[in-house]
């Protein structure tokens, strides 16, 4: 669900729109950006001209509130100074934003549903509407149907404003802004599917969790377990290691129990029971709204992010939630059909996804 009509009146109007532009990924310690352009050789395929990883000084962003703008803005610059992009796909931090579902009338004209919408911002938004963007997805119903279901995503005015001027004082001109999971959706979640997913963004400092139902995010939240805190349980147990060999253990050993030594194993467990019991709660949750519905319920867990790697975890999932859940296949919407091998291994793919989706979405 991305923020173009909120930008409409700020952002030079749609001759950018279709540009290839870079995707921009930006979380509390780093920024992943990627960029496609068509095949030369095809004219219908894509292929990867830009990527990479650009660490963010300490303490500038937390929890998605940006502390010092230079600093962002200094790391959106080094994007340009590496890719010559001009124009750049922005994800919003899951934890500032504010999801709602909504019904209007079918037929309702076109001009007249923003207007609507801005009426019901106040019921559901703890934001005067003076100072929240929104942008919003009518959700496909069945011709039966008298009303249209509407899925609202809005922000408060200041937190856009921030990334937007932190792009602009890099030299690089925000075409959209959008929520991580949304993002994450248009890459892992092959085009046209209908049905309803979680997906489990499992990064460095927090987990985010997002629900997808026809394409269309629907609900977000944030945990605030990541694999730092892994690592840190990890050294109580096994004594002071380097993070490259902390990340090596996790990746082999994981939660797989060890015959002879179940020492990582009995570190691990507590920490990712808890997450486990966080992402239950949000299934149950969402289940709950309407038991009547099996179609509304949950029927897959999508992980990714770049603490995903870690031996045993897609099992672990799909045995405590009895869903079946993967790692996400982040290239299947970018080289459909195509034996093409993208630069980045899969291993670091993961941690790119919401990157790929934002940078897919002038082809999508």
């Amino acid at each position: 669900m991305s923020v173009l009509n909120l930008l409409g009146k700020i952002i030079p109007p749609p001759t950018y729109m279709q540009l290839p532009s870079a995707g921009v990924d930006i979380s509390d310690t780093s920024l992943k950006y990627i960029q496609f352009q068509p095949d030369k050789r095809s004219g219908t395929q894509l292929e990867l001209s830009y990527w990479g990883d650009i660490d963010i000084p300490e303490g500038a962003l937390e929890r998605g509130t940006v502390h010092d703008v230079q600093k962002l803005s200094a790391a959106i610059a080094e994007v340009k100074e590496r890719s010559a992009v001009e124009t750049v796909r922005v994800s919003l931090p899951e934890e500032r934003a504010y999801l709602f579902e909504t019904e209007i009338k079918k037929g309702t004209p076109f001009k007249e549903i923003r207007g609507l919408l801005e009426f019901r911002l106040e019921e559901n938004v703890p934001l005067p509407p003076r100072d929240a963007l929104f942008d919003y997805d009518i959700i496909p119903t069945d011709d039966t149907n008298d009303s249209l279901r509407v899925a609202v995503t809005a922000y408060a005015k200041e937190t856009i404003m921030v990334y937007y001027h932190a792009c602009i004082d890099a030299g690089v001109t925000p075409i959209s802004f959008e929520v991580e999971a949304q993002a994450i959706a248009r890459a892992t979640i092959p085009d046209g599917d209908k049905g309803t997913h979680m997906i489990v963004d499992f990064g460095k400092t927090r987990t985010g969790i997002g629900i997808v139902q026809q394409g269309t995010l629907m609900y977000t939240s944030t945990i605030d377990i990541g694999g730092d805190k892994l690592s840190s349980v990890l050294r109580r147990q096994l004594g002071e290691i380097e993070e490259s060999e902390l990340t090596q253990i996790k990746n082999t050993q994981g939660l797989v129990r060890a015959v002879n030594n179940t020492d990582v194993y009995d570190a691990l467990l507590p920490t990712m029971s808890a997450v486990i019991d966080e992402v239950r709660t949000r299934v149950q949750y969402w289940n709950s709204r309407d038991i009547s519905r099996e179609e509304h319920h949950i029927q897959s867990v999508i992980l990714c992010g770049g603490s995903v790697n870690m031996k045993g975890l897609p099992e672990y999932f799909s045995e405590m939630l009895g869903i079946s859940a993967n790692r996400a296949d982040v290239w299947q919407n970018a080289f459909p059909g195509f034996d093409q091998v993208p630069e980045i291994g899969r291993r670091y793919s993961y941690g790119y996804a919401t990157a790929v989706g934002l940078a897919l979405t002038p082809f999508a």
